[in-house]
């Protein structure tokens, strides 16, 4: 997953959205992963569906802090991959 070009030269109050992954299993969201950039500030931010039970809203566990673009894609990266190997589509 590569960093944007324009993601060291964030201002300050503005956002930009590093990577954003949805997975889903047996057809059902599971979750949505998204890893941002604020200022100097990197976070992955989630919205989580429990796949038993008949929950509407997502549970939103987080925001969770990085120093850099770098580790918060590498974050979403790895729990794609882990999720991947679960039974969960990248949607």
């Amino acid at each position: 997953m590569a960093t944007p070009a324009n993601a060291a030269a964030v201002e300050p109050g503005e956002e930009v959205e590093l990577a954003v992954r949805t997975l889903r299993k047996e057809g059902k969201q599971v979750v949505t992963l998204r890893a941002v950039q604020r200022g100097s500030d990197c976070a992955v931010e989630c919205e989580v569906y429990p796949v038993s039970g008949l929950r509407v809203d997502p549970l939103i566990p987080g925001p969770y802090a990085f120093a850099t673009p770098e580790e918060a894609t590498g974050f979403v990266t790895e729990a794609v991959q882990a999720l991947t190997q679960l039974g969960c589509e990248v949607s």
